[in-house]
């Protein structure tokens, strides 16, 4: 690794040295149990001390290869060095003073970085808040401000947070929504382009699913009622799903043509994660407004809406902030991240993860039934697991595989609106040796099946 990723003096390998969970993490389990509300689960059974590079240690000495990267955060690594350079020199200076009281520089710097790397060549502004479903919500607040309408379309599968708004527009009702109602009004869900699981197949797949989703907003909606189309360019939580070739753009169209505010949601897939800066770019959209969150900062709590400067400068002033948004602290980590970004080529190293990772998982799915599907772009990949010989999703096999990659010393996650899907987002200064280790061990959890 080079002196910009490294992160604490971690040996990069696997070492499972006690039982997974082990003894201390035990213990801390009990203590956790005691002061810590139930529903804050944990993928892993495991406590953390120190994480870098490509692993995760624990307390008990058990060192994991990180396939998760809290969730697509850690894209830079755990303690990148220029993110800890910055942040420590920040930190000297002062944690806090609220940007809306006496502003700062390091929140300049950031908009002027995020107007530099979206999508686009218009005049742009940003806000910047704490994550991203906060994002999300200020982007609708946002384009209602500007458009004056009230209806918000989001799409089958899609995630956007845990907020009551972002519960709304989320697809998926267990875990994020089950018992948590009643949600904000003027939400309307239409179909996406799932290419594997498309009734008629993946070939009319972008068409059909363009056209039934511009339908029922015509007819159920009204397109002169929407504020805002919203979606995920790659969507997560709802399994890894690349939208079919042509979805996109058909529906980007169409908001244009219906002054719709197009908001591409890229906080799982922004920075680098798909081997571009963001995933929208793949097929050339530039949205009206983008969300942006997770590996904007190296760790640190950060999030941004960037858009059009018409758009964002529609809601009057003191209408967008937070006490702690843009906080100097994160902004500082932000700026770090980036400038990792930019010295090691991340999406360079993305696509060269992407090389590694497809042709291994492919041999896999012809050597295992259960695999259905192989997809995503980048270091952004999963792969979906059904009945052998069906399309029915196997839950059950995922979490065994997702359990058996836990003990051996692997860290992956599931993922999905069946559940049925493992994903995995390396960080992306991983090495390659430890990336294909944890591929040997996803393969052995594979055969394990049976």
């Amino acid at each position: 690794m080079t002196e910009l990723s490294k992160g604490p003096a971690l040996p990069q390998e696997r070492r499972v040295v006690t039982a997974i969970p082990g003894p201390k993490s035990q213990e801390l389990a009990v203590r956790k149990q005691a002061a810590v509300a139930a529903g804050v689960g944990a993928v892993m059974p495991v406590f953390a001390a120190r994480a870098g590079g490509g692993v995760l240690e624990d307390v008990d000495g058990n060192s994991f290869i990180d396939l998760g990267s809290g969730i697509a955060v850690t894209s830079v690594g755990n303690s990148a060095e220029a993110v800890v350079r910055r942040a420590a020199a920040q930190l000297e200076l002062f944690t806090h003073t609220c940007v809306m009281v006496t502003p700062y520089e390091g929140y300049v710097e950031v908009c002027e970085e995020l107007a530099k790397l979206t999508p686009g060549d218009h005049a742009k502004r940003s806000a910047l808040f704490n994550s991203g479903a906060e994002a999300v919500e200020n982007a609708v607040k946002i384009a209602r401000s500007y458009t004056g309408r009230q209806a918000v379309v989001v799409f089958d599968h899609g995630y956007h947070g845990r907020t009551n708004l972002t519960m709304a527009l989320t697809a998926k009702n267990m875990p994020y929504k089950q018992g948590f109602g009643p949600f904000a009004p003027e939400v309307y869900r239409v179909p996406v382009a799932y290419p594997f699981r498309w009734p008629t197949g993946p070939d009319n797949c972008a068409e059909e699913a363009a056209a039934q989703a511009i339908d029922q907003i015509s007819k159920q909606v009204g397109a002169q009622n929407v504020a805002a189309i919203v979606i995920e360019p790659l969507l997560g939580e709802g399994g890894f799903i690349e939208p079919a070739k042509g979805f996109l753009p058909r529906i980007a169209e169409f908001a244009r043509d219906n002054g719709i505010v197009f908001v591409a949601d890229e906080i799982q897939s922004g920075f680098c994660r798909t081997g571009q800066w963001f995933a929208c770019e793949d097929e050339g959209i530039v949205p009206d407004l983008i969300t942006t969150a997770k590996g904007i900062a190296g760790g640190l709590p950060l999030a941004a809406v960037t858009g059009r400067a018409e758009i964002m400068d529609a809601v009057h002033s003191g209408g967008l902030g937070g006490t702690y948004g843009g906080n100097p602290v994160a902004c500082a980590a932000a700026l770090g991240a980036i400038e990792t970004m930019r010295e090691l080529d991340l999406n360079a190293k993305a696509r060269r993860i992407e090389e590694i990772m497809k042709p291994r998982l492919e041999k896999m799915a012809q050597q295992h039934g259960v695999i259905g599907e192989v997809r995503g772009r980048g270091a952004m990949i999963a792969v979906e697991l059904v009945k052998p010989g069906t399309k029915e999703p196997d839950s059950e096999a995922t979490s065994a595989v997702a359990r058996h990659c836990h003990q051996a010393g692997v860290l992956v996650l599931t993922t999905g609106t069946y559940g049925n899907v493992v994903r995995f987002l390396p960080p992306l200064v991983i090495g390659e040796d430890l990336l294909n280790e944890g591929l040997d061990v996803v393969e052995e959890a594979l055969a394990s099946l049976g």
